[in-house]
Protein backbone atom coordinates (compact mmCIF):
# COMPACT_ATOMS: atom_id res chain seq x y z
CA UNK A 1 0.00 0.00 0.00
CA UNK A 2 1.29 3.46 -0.88
CA UNK A 3 1.98 6.19 1.30
CA UNK A 4 -0.42 8.34 0.05
CA UNK A 5 -3.14 5.61 0.24
CA UNK A 6 -1.94 4.92 3.67
CA UNK A 7 -2.27 8.72 4.85
CA UNK A 8 -5.90 8.81 3.17
CA UNK A 9 -6.50 6.13 5.46
CA UNK A 10 -4.98 7.07 8.52
CA UNK A 11 -7.17 10.61 8.44
CA UNK A 12 -10.12 9.17 7.68
CA UNK A 13 -9.48 6.35 10.51
CA UNK A 14 -8.77 9.27 12.66
CA UNK A 15 -11.75 11.21 12.05
CA UNK A 16 -13.92 7.78 12.16
CA UNK A 17 -12.91 6.56 15.44
CA UNK A 18 -12.68 9.58 17.26
CA UNK A 19 -16.48 10.41 16.64
CA UNK A 20 -17.25 7.04 17.81
CA UNK A 21 -15.17 7.50 20.88
CA UNK A 22 -16.41 10.71 22.14
CA UNK A 23 -19.88 9.51 21.59
CA UNK A 24 -19.55 6.62 23.85
CA UNK A 25 -17.31 8.34 26.29
CA UNK A 26 -19.83 11.09 27.14
CA UNK A 27 -20.74 9.39 30.05
CA UNK A 28 -17.00 9.38 31.35
CA UNK A 29 -16.67 13.40 30.17
CA UNK A 30 -19.89 14.04 32.77
CA UNK A 31 -18.44 11.96 35.35
CA UNK A 32 -15.61 13.83 35.53
CA UNK A 33 -16.41 17.22 34.54
CA UNK A 34 -19.02 16.97 37.58
CA UNK A 35 -15.57 15.85 39.94
CA UNK A 36 -13.74 18.83 38.84
CA UNK A 37 -16.62 21.14 39.32
CA UNK A 38 -17.50 19.46 42.70
CA UNK A 39 -13.84 19.53 43.83
CA UNK A 40 -12.96 23.79 43.24
CA UNK A 41 -15.90 24.79 41.02
CA UNK A 42 -13.28 26.19 38.51
CA UNK A 43 -13.39 25.52 34.72
CA UNK A 44 -13.54 21.69 33.00
CA UNK A 45 -11.32 22.11 30.51
CA UNK A 46 -8.21 23.54 30.39
CA UNK A 47 -6.82 24.88 26.63
CA UNK A 48 -3.50 26.27 25.82
CA UNK A 49 -1.82 27.31 22.22
CA UNK A 50 0.28 24.41 20.94
CA UNK A 51 2.17 23.89 17.77
CA UNK A 52 0.65 21.69 15.19
CA UNK A 53 1.17 20.70 11.49
CA UNK A 54 3.95 23.18 9.90
CA UNK A 55 3.88 25.11 12.66
CA UNK A 56 0.16 26.25 13.28
CA UNK A 57 -1.19 27.43 15.86
CA UNK A 58 -4.06 25.61 17.53
CA UNK A 59 -5.85 25.42 20.97
CA UNK A 60 -5.34 21.73 23.06
CA UNK A 61 -7.75 20.59 25.14
CA UNK A 62 -7.57 19.13 28.11
CA UNK A 63 -9.53 18.00 31.49
CA UNK A 64 -8.02 20.73 34.21
CA UNK A 65 -5.81 18.55 36.21
CA UNK A 66 -4.48 21.67 38.21
CA UNK A 67 -5.30 24.77 39.98
CA UNK A 68 -7.05 27.46 38.11
CA UNK A 69 -4.02 29.82 36.88
CA UNK A 70 -1.43 27.17 37.90
CA UNK A 71 0.89 28.56 35.25
CA UNK A 72 1.18 31.81 36.94
CA UNK A 73 2.28 30.45 40.38
CA UNK A 74 5.50 29.13 41.56
CA UNK A 75 7.00 26.27 39.36
CA UNK A 76 5.09 27.78 36.07
CA UNK A 77 4.68 25.49 32.98
CA UNK A 78 7.50 23.01 35.13
CA UNK A 79 5.09 19.92 37.03
CA UNK A 80 6.29 17.70 39.49
CA UNK A 81 5.18 14.67 40.77
CA UNK A 82 4.48 15.93 43.98
CA UNK A 83 3.19 19.30 42.93
CA UNK A 84 0.82 21.39 45.15
CA UNK A 85 -0.66 22.79 42.11
CA UNK A 86 -2.29 19.22 40.87
CA UNK A 87 -5.81 18.84 42.31
CA UNK A 88 -7.07 15.64 43.82
CA UNK A 89 -8.84 14.47 40.92
CA UNK A 90 -5.98 15.67 38.77
CA UNK A 91 -3.72 13.11 40.09
CA UNK A 92 -5.82 10.22 38.82
CA UNK A 93 -6.43 11.99 35.45
CA UNK A 94 -3.11 12.35 34.77
CA UNK A 95 -1.79 9.14 36.04
CA UNK A 96 -4.60 7.72 33.96
CA UNK A 97 -4.15 10.04 31.10
CA UNK A 98 -7.90 10.20 31.22
CA UNK A 99 -6.93 14.43 31.18
CA UNK A 100 -6.16 13.90 27.52
CA UNK A 101 -9.59 12.53 26.50
CA UNK A 102 -10.83 16.02 25.08
CA UNK A 103 -8.24 16.33 22.26
CA UNK A 104 -10.49 13.53 20.57
CA UNK A 105 -12.15 16.95 19.66
CA UNK A 106 -9.08 18.04 18.23
CA UNK A 107 -8.98 14.86 15.81
CA UNK A 108 -12.25 15.53 15.28
CA UNK A 109 -11.69 19.06 14.22
CA UNK A 110 -8.31 18.11 12.29
CA UNK A 111 -5.80 19.26 14.34
CA UNK A 112 -4.31 16.15 15.61
CA UNK A 113 -4.42 12.25 15.19
CA UNK A 114 -4.14 9.65 17.38
CA UNK A 115 -0.54 8.95 16.61
CA UNK A 116 2.08 11.40 16.28
CA UNK A 117 4.37 13.89 17.82
CA UNK A 118 3.00 15.62 21.22
CA UNK A 119 2.62 19.29 20.02
CA UNK A 120 5.31 21.38 22.20
CA UNK A 121 4.30 25.12 23.37
CA UNK A 122 4.19 27.86 21.33
CA UNK A 123 7.22 29.58 23.27
CA UNK A 124 8.43 26.58 24.67
CA UNK A 125 11.31 24.65 24.57
CA UNK A 126 11.46 27.50 21.41
CA UNK A 127 9.34 29.19 18.93
CA UNK A 128 8.59 27.09 15.81
CA UNK A 129 11.04 29.72 13.91
CA UNK A 130 13.74 28.69 16.40
CA UNK A 131 14.47 25.48 15.46
CA UNK A 132 16.80 23.37 13.83
CA UNK A 133 15.82 22.12 10.05
CA UNK A 134 16.48 18.71 11.56
CA UNK A 135 13.73 18.81 13.99
CA UNK A 136 11.26 20.73 11.97
CA UNK A 137 10.64 17.20 10.66
CA UNK A 138 8.44 16.89 13.38
CA UNK A 139 5.96 19.33 12.49
CA UNK A 140 5.60 17.28 8.76
CA UNK A 141 2.80 15.69 10.18
CA UNK A 142 -0.44 16.59 12.90
CA UNK A 143 0.74 15.89 16.57
CA UNK A 144 -0.76 13.02 18.05
CA UNK A 145 -2.14 12.27 21.35
CA UNK A 146 0.33 9.44 21.73
CA UNK A 147 3.26 9.20 19.83
CA UNK A 148 6.94 7.59 19.89
CA UNK A 149 8.26 9.65 22.26
CA UNK A 150 5.54 9.02 24.38
CA UNK A 151 6.55 5.14 24.65
CA UNK A 152 9.85 5.41 25.14
CA UNK A 153 9.74 7.76 28.51
CA UNK A 154 6.85 9.86 28.06
CA UNK A 155 7.64 13.59 29.76
CA UNK A 156 10.92 11.74 31.83
CA UNK A 157 13.56 12.26 28.66
CA UNK A 158 15.35 15.51 27.41
CA UNK A 159 13.37 17.63 24.80
CA UNK A 160 15.90 16.70 22.25
CA UNK A 161 15.79 13.08 22.96
CA UNK A 162 11.97 13.02 22.36
CA UNK A 163 12.87 15.16 19.59
CA UNK A 164 15.02 12.41 17.55
CA UNK A 165 12.16 10.04 18.71
CA UNK A 166 9.87 11.97 16.66
CA UNK A 167 11.90 12.69 13.71
CA UNK A 168 12.28 8.86 13.51
CA UNK A 169 8.93 8.17 13.79
CA UNK A 170 7.93 10.72 11.03
CA UNK A 171 10.57 8.79 8.51
CA UNK A 172 9.56 5.47 9.85
CA UNK A 173 5.97 6.40 9.82
CA UNK A 174 3.19 3.64 8.40
CA UNK A 175 -0.23 2.27 9.65
CA UNK A 176 1.57 -0.65 10.99
CA UNK A 177 3.82 1.87 13.28
CA UNK A 178 1.01 3.62 14.30
CA UNK A 179 -0.57 0.57 15.81
CA UNK A 180 2.64 -0.97 16.98
CA UNK A 181 2.77 2.51 19.53
CA UNK A 182 -0.89 2.65 20.19
CA UNK A 183 -0.20 -1.11 21.63
CA UNK A 184 2.33 0.04 23.58
CA UNK A 185 0.82 3.05 24.37
CA UNK A 186 -1.60 1.12 26.65
CA UNK A 187 0.99 -0.60 28.57
CA UNK A 188 2.69 2.47 28.89
CA UNK A 189 -0.86 3.85 30.49
CA UNK A 190 -0.88 0.98 32.49
CA UNK A 191 2.47 0.88 33.99
CA UNK A 192 1.88 5.02 34.93
CA UNK A 193 5.14 6.14 33.84
CA UNK A 194 6.92 9.19 32.45
CA UNK A 195 4.28 10.89 33.37
CA UNK A 196 6.73 13.98 35.03
CA UNK A 197 9.30 15.66 34.28
CA UNK A 198 12.82 14.85 35.58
Amino acid sequence: MSHNVQLVLKNILDFVFSLILFILLLPVYLVISLLIKLEDSGPVIFSQERLGKDGKVFRILKFRSMVVYSEKMKGGIFITEEDSRITKIGKVLRKTSLDEIPQLINIIKGDMSFIGPRPPLTYYPKKYEEYEDWVKVRFRVKPGITGLAQVNGRNSIEWYDRFEYDTEYVKKWSLAFDFKILIDTVKTVFKGKGIYSK
